[in-house]
């Protein structure tokens, strides 16, 4: 190359064009920087906002949907334990003491033993339910207890033992030998405990 177009290479004119276009290049890339870069990242993350507010909508549509299951589930589950009579469906405490204390006393007397004494312990209130107590006193032997407490444990509606307390009785004294004789027959102290849902009045 010559020395004369090395010297219309660098031309004064030449020269403030590089720089325009060096200018423009460096205008160009700094709104890039300060704009472009900016704007395409906050869409990233509204993009991102975007899907994730999609993904919980769309699980809350699923939850949603199975709403209607489960009430039907609930609905079903409470009518198998009505249908069940796991309950009392007295509508007093009182009537409820009552029907358990006559059902105990059959019971008894079915197995062939003799029933002391009833007695109804005042109910306690407990979150939707009532629990009606009833306190008794029993003779017989041990067939008769089984028996008995087969009987109450598997009647409908539910009925729980709680607190027995079994003692053998004293035997009685022959005449003629003077001995005293063992007995089979047992005294019997049990709790009788049965449920029953509280009046939507009370």
């Amino acid at each position: 190359m010559s020395k004369n177009e090395k010297a219309t290479l660098f031309t004064p004119e030449r020269q403030q064009r590089w720089i325009a276009v060096g200018l423009l290049i460096t205008i160009v890339v700094i709104t890039i920087l300060v704009i472009v870069v900016p704007v395409f990242s906050k869409e990233m993350e509204l993009h991102e906002a975007k899907n994730n507010l999609i993904f919980r909508l769309q699980q809350y549509e699923r939850i949603l949907a199975k709403k209607e299951a489960v009430i039907a589930s609930v609905i079903n589950i409470k009518q198998q334990q009505e249908n069940q009579g796991y309950f009392n469906s007295q509508t007093t405490d009182a009537l409820a003491s009552a029907e358990m204390q006559e059902f105990i006393k059959k019971a008894i007397v079915d197995a062939g033993g003799q029933l002391s004494s009833t007695q109804a312990l005042p109910a306690n209130n407990k979150d939707k339910f009532n629990r009606i107590t009833v306190r008794v006193r029993m003779t017989g032997n041990s067939e008769v207890l089984r028996a008995v407490l087969y009987k109450i444990e598997t009647s409908t509606p539910l009925i729980i033992i709680d607190q027995i307390d079994i003692r053998p009785m004293r035997g009685i004294r022959n005449r003629i030998t003077r001995q005293i004789e063992s007995s089979n027959e047992l005294n019997v102290n049990f709790q009788a405990v049965s449920f029953m849902r509280k009046q939507s009045n009370e």
